[in-house]
């Protein structure tokens, strides 16, 4: 299918769609816009795999459930944009449900950092382990705003403040114990409020990269929620 044909399309069904699920809160327009863009660019680019039963459920969730996240995927395509060549990689896009920036909206250098399905800040994706942190990490965050919808970003941001707090009571408690790792009160802060997000420790998990050399020693889980992508090769 040509891409223009693709994307009017998408947009067409994504459109109606969100506002089908948007209705059901009162916010159809909004919702409806929100679902054609998504639909537009992601058909333009091919994103999903329409073969598969894996990218219909993308596109429906995406449009319906997840249309929270897609709408901060969208807003992240236009704020990537206005900061500079957000560099579209189209080799981890093109069919496999998601868009793949190598800089775009990111906060945090040398961070990858994924809004609904949009991943942003992944660097240079021809080196293999930039290109597993995409396929095996930032994949699972898509796939958990989708699952979860409006959920994911309420559990993960609660878990970032409560983590935060706790962090510093963390970093009390181990400051006299001769067996703790000698660790700032930032990078506590950092373990608590990031690292043991259980939504992360799925993540990292998934990626063969549990425990993350980032995380301050001997606080929390020692071994992996699941079993890596790479252990079912």
């Amino acid at each position: 299918m040509h891409r223009s044909a693709e994307a009017a399309l998408a947009g067409m069904a994504g459109a109606a769609l969100a506002a089908v699920a948007g209705s059901l809160i009162g916010i159809a327009a909004p919702a409806a816009i929100v679902g054609a863009v998504n639909g537009v660019i992601s058909g333009r680019r091919r994103i999903y795999s329409w073969r598969k039963p894996a990218g219909v459920t993308a596109f429906v969730l995406d449009s319906t459930w997840a249309l929270g996240t897609t709408t901060a995927a969208v807003v992240s395509h236009g704020a990537g944009a206005l900061r500079g060549e957000p560099g579209f990689t189209p080799a981890l896009s093109e069919r496999q449900n998601r868009h793949v920036y190598a800089r775009g909206m990111t906060f945090r250098r040398g961070f990858a950092i994924t809004y609904g399905n949009s991943v942003n800040g992944t660097g240079d994706t021809s080196h293999p382990r930039r290109a597993k942190l995409v396929t095996d990490h930032e994949d699972v965050h898509v796939w958990q705003a989708r699952w979860m919808g409006p959920l994911y970003p309420v559990l993960y941001g609660g878990w970032m403040v409560g983590g935060a707090v706790g962090g510093v009571f963390v970093w009390l408690a181990r400051r006299g114990r001769i067996d703790a790792e000698p660790a700032s009160l930032g990078k506590t802060i950092e373990s608590c409020a990031y690292y043991l997000n259980p939504l992360e420790w799925w993540a990292y998990s998934r990626d063969d990269h549990w425990p993350p050399s980032g995380k301050v020693k001997g606080l929390g889980p020692a071994k992996p929620i699941v079993r890596s992508f790479a252990s079912k090769r």
